[in-house]
């Protein structure tokens, strides 16, 4: 049924609890698993920051790298203290368009996304959610 599953993996409890489902998932239907992790852009206040100092753009950015490298060491780790091996993506651009993209150059079967519990910012990340399973190629699974 499926064969290529993809985790939206950031850093929240939400997208651990994605992980986790999936890696039941794969086990039970034998598929490969897969974690796409999205750097966005800087905010655009950094450029106020970069006239004062122009090294601080550079330093943001790489400190964001370094941020989301540890996010796909981490899910690495998960996977294999269950026993699973895991491929980590990472992407820029925006969260929806780039998981989009990637879904689509990847031929993945099955996006899984965690779903926030309700807090003050439950109608942004719903609206990425349903972004994303309006515009997915493929089945979305919606994770509690």
């Amino acid at each position: 049924m499926f064969q290529r599953i993809v985790v939206a993996y950031n850093e929240s409890p939400a997208s651990e609890r994605a992980l986790a489902a999936a890696i039941r998932l794969a086990t039970a239907l034998k598929a490969e698993l897969h974690t796409v992790t999205v750097i966005t852009d800087l905010p655009a206040y950094t450029v106020y920051a970069g006239a004062i100092d122009a090294s601080i753009s550079r330093v943001l950015k790489e400190d964001r790298v370094k941020l989301h490298e540890q996010l796909r060491e981490k899910a690495r780790t998960f996977a294999e203290s269950h026993g699973f091996e895991v491929q980590t993506h990472l992407v820029e651009g925006g969260p929806v368009e780039a998981i989009i993209e990637f879904l689509r150059e990847s031929k993945a079967d099955l996006l899984v996304v965690g779903l926030h519990q309700r807090d003050l910012y439950i109608a942004r990340l719903w609206n990425n959610v349903f972004e994303l399973a309006q515009d997915a190629p493929c089945s979305v699974l919606g994770v509690h």
